[in-house]
C-alpha cells in the first residue's frame, strides 16, 4: 500500500544522539535522495509502512545512526502500525561553530546563541531541498495536510522554517531541544500575516526540552514557544526532567504519541 501521509523529523546536532555500544553504525542500507546547492548528496534510510514518512536526521551523525539510537531507545514502540518512519543524514558541509570543520549539518550558522543573526541563505537552501522531496510525496499521492516536520536541535529549528514559512499547510511540526534567533525569519513572516491569513489555521507546535541542557539551554526553548504562541500559534512546550542535550525514552514516547492524534489511521489502513 502507498503511503498516504509523511512526517519529516530531522535531527541534528547532538554529541549525545550517537547509538550506544553494541548498536552497528552500518551504512549500507542508505540511498541517496538529492543534491543540495552546494552538490551535497541528502542522503536517508527508510523502512517502509502503510502511510507516512518520518524523517530523521543528525549532525555527526547519519540518519541510520539515529535510527539504531531511537530503536534503541524505544525498542518494540519505535515504529508505527500505519505510519513509515524515514531518517536522512543532513549535508556534510562546513559548520562555522565548529571552527569550519565539515560535518553533517542542515545549515551554518555564526554561533550556537540565539542572539546572532540567522544564517538565512543556508537555512533557505537547505529549505528549497528538503521542500522538493516532500513536493515528490505529495505528487505520489501523500497530502500535505498529512505531513509532520519536526527534527531535534538543529534539525527542530529547520523544521520551523519549513512549517511556518514554506508549507504552512503542513498536518503538524515538533522541535525538540530547539531554539529560534532573536530576529528569526519566522517572526517576521507571522508577525506580517494580514486578517485573512489569520483565519487560516496554521500547523500546531509541539516542543520538548531538557531541563538540563547546557548545549542549548531550556530557557531559550521557553522563550522561541512564547514567542510563537504570542503570533497566534497553537503551542505545546514540554519540560524533560533531567535530560542533557539528548534524546530520552519519555520524550520519545511523548512524541510518538502525539503524532498519532495528528496522523491516526485513515480508512484504508483499519
Amino acid at each position: 500500500m502507498d503511503p498516504t501521509s509523511w512526517v519529516l523529523l530531522s535531527l541534528s546536532y547532538s554529541i549525545l544522539i550517537s547509538p550506544p555500544s553494541g548498536v552497528p553504525r552500518d551504512l549500507s542500507n542508505l540511498v541517496e535522495v538529492g543534491m543540495n546547492t552546494s552538490g551535497n548528496q541528502i542522503r536517508f534510510e527508510g523502512s517502509t509502512k502503510s502511510m507516512a514518512h518520518t524523517q530523521v536526521g543528525a549532525a555527526r551523525d547519519t540518519g541510520n545512526g539515529v535510527k539504531k539510537w531511537v530503536q534503541f531507545l524505544l525498542q518494540d514502540e519505535s515504529t508505527f502500525p500505519h505510519i513509515r518512519v524515514v531518517f536522512p543524514t543532513a549535508p556534510f558541509r562546513p559548520y562555522t561553530p565548529l571552527g569550519g570543520e565539515r560535518s553533517n549539518v542542515w545549515f551554518d550558522r555564526v554561533d550556537i546563541s540565539p542572539q546572532v543573526p540567522e544564517h538565512i541563505e543556508s537555512v533557505d537552501n537547505m529549505a528549497s531541498e528538503l521542500v522538493n522531496l516532500i513536493q515528490q510525496e505529495v505528487s505520489s499521492g501523500v497530502p500535505l495536510n498529512r505531513i509532520i516536520v519536526g527534527g531535534f536541535s538543529m534539525g527542530g529549528a529547520m523544521a520551523l522554517h519549513l512549517g511556518y514559512r514554506f508549507l504552512p499547510q503542513v498536518a503538524g511540526v515538533f522541535a525538540l531541544s530547539s531554539f529560534l534567533n532573536e530576529k528569526s525569519a519566522i517572526y517576521e513572516v507571522l508577525s506580517r500575516r494580514t486578517i485573512e491569513e489569520k483565519q487560516q489555521n496554521l500547523p500546531p507546535l509541539y516542543m520538548c526540552h531538557g531541563d538540563r541542557d547546557m548545549l542549548v539551554p531550556i530557557k531559550w526553548g521557553r522563550e522561541t514557544c512564547d514567542k510563537l504562541s504570542k503570533l497566534g500559534l497553537d503551542t505545546h512546550f514540554h519540560k524533560i526532567t533531567n535530560a542533557l542535550h539528548e534524546l530520552k525514552r519519555t520524550e520519545l514516547k511523548q512524541l510518538y504519541d502525539w503524532v498519532k492524534t495528528r496522523l491516526p489511521p485513515t480508512q484504508d489502513d483499519l
